[in-house]
């Protein structure tokens, strides 16, 4: 299964960003193309993740499977994010058991989504 790590690159982190700088999203994005994504995991760049107010945010997603939006990472989190999003992908539905979480996961989640049924599964 492949799966989706999702990088705003839009994100501020809460912080003023100056004119011409990076904002703190397209550093974290580029962090985690630099590392070695775990199989079955690609990285993505987004433009906008709808959490401003907690950002630096990612979301992992795969088919049939539940996703889930994280916030307030930053550079350091970089190898908890790789390591939860091969936990991730290493699944058939989404869900990591929670002691196998990395703690940013575990305290940092701000959405837990459904999957995504074909539509006739959800007219039934």
């Amino acid at each position: 299964m492949v799966a989706t790590l999702y990088v705003c690159l839009t994100c501020k982190a809460g912080e003023p960003v100056p004119e011409g700088d990076q904002r703190p999203g397209t550093r974290l994005h580029a962090a985690l193309l630099a590392a070695e994504a775990p199989a079955g995991v690609r990285i993505v760049g987004v433009e906008c993740l709808s959490a401003c107010n907690t950002g630096c945010a990612i979301s992992l997603s795969q088919p049939g499977g539940w996703s889930y939006v994280y916030g307030r990472l930053t550079l350091d989190d970089v190898p908890a994010i790789l390591e939860g999003a091969g936990r991730y992908a290493a699944t058939a539905d989404g869900i990591v058991p929670w002691r196998d979480r990395p703690t940013v996961f575990r305290k940092q989640s701000i959405a837990r989504i459904p999957p995504q049924f074909p539509p006739q599964e959800a007219a039934e």
